[in-house]
Order: structure tokens, then sequence, then C-alpha cells
């Protein structure tokens, strides 16, 4: 399914998104707004790359960044939902990771930490583990993930190809 297809099918059925980005640096925003007419779909992003913004910006908690860093389920799920409670969207989904070059033994380069929250369904988290791949493909898979999580909460994934 194409990503336009996927706006057509948010469209029809009154989604909104809303993202909440750390290690992507919007760039899963700048793909949502890529096709004319996203901003039907499209209600806002948050690039939050520092500890003080995602308190700032999403309400994530201090106490949760202290004890979990920013790359965390833990984190991602508050993203998420700050994003959701903090805008005009449906679904929110939010990423934290380490992009590389880098990382540490517990949270090596590659690892990404998603969020989803959608209203009246609880957040859900996950993470993937794409290696070091280097920092722009990092990135890259990171954003196609995050979309990819979209189309399955929201039923596209299901849907026949055209």
């Amino acid at each position: 399914m194409s990503w336009i297809d996927f706006q057509k099918h948010a469209e029809e059925t009154g989604i909104t998104i809303a993202t909440a980005e750390s290690c992507t640096g919007g760039l899963i925003a700048a793909e949502i707004t890529r096709n004319p007419g996203s901003s039907k779909v499209f209600e806002r992003g948050f690039v939050t790359y520092s500890y003080p913004s995602k308190v700032e910006m999403l309400g994530v908690s201090p106490e949760t960044l202290d004890a979990e860093g920013a790359v965390s389920e833990a984190v991602a799920a508050e993203m998420a939902q700050g994003a959701l409670d903090r805008s005009r969207a449906t679904i929110a989904v939010s990423v934290t990771g380490v992009a590389g070059p880098g990382g540490s033994e517990n949270k090596p380069e590659g690892r990404v930490c998603f969020g989803l929250a959608m209203q009246d369904h609880p957040t859900v988290t996950e993470t993937v583990d794409f290696g070091a791949l280097g920092r722009s493909a990092v990135r890259e898979a990171t954003m196609a993930h995050a979309l990819k999580m979209l189309r399955a909460a929201t039923g596209m994934d299901q849907l026949p190809e055209p």
C-alpha cells in the first residue's frame, strides 16, 4: 500500500496523525507531508531531541528519563501519549533511539524504541534493533517502521492491494 492510499484511507475515516521524533529529527513528518493534501491528515509534529524538549513539549517525566534514559520504551510511550494529548490528532507515533555512530553495550547503535498512542486505546511500544547500519540507514529504517506501525494500527495493512 502506498502512502497516498493510506492518506486517502485516513481522510475517509477521520484519522489524524501527530509525530513525536527524536533520532529521526522530523523525517517521519517530512515523509507524511511529502504528498499534496497531507494537511488533511497530518495534524502536527514534535521534534524533541533533548531531554528538556521531551519534558517541556511532550510532558515526558524527568524521573522516567533519569531512570530509563531517552532510549527506552517507557520514554517512547510517554512521548506518544504526550503528542496525542498536546494535539488534535487521533493517533500519534513516537521514536527515540541511537541512530549512530556509537551507542553503548546496553543501548547499541541501531536500537530504536517506538510508541503508538490512539484515542481510547492503550499506548503500545516496541523496540527494534536495526543494527549498526550507519546513521542515515537507521533513520530511514526507523521512518519506514513508524509508517508501518501507523498502517497496522489503523487497519490499513489489512486492506487488499489495489
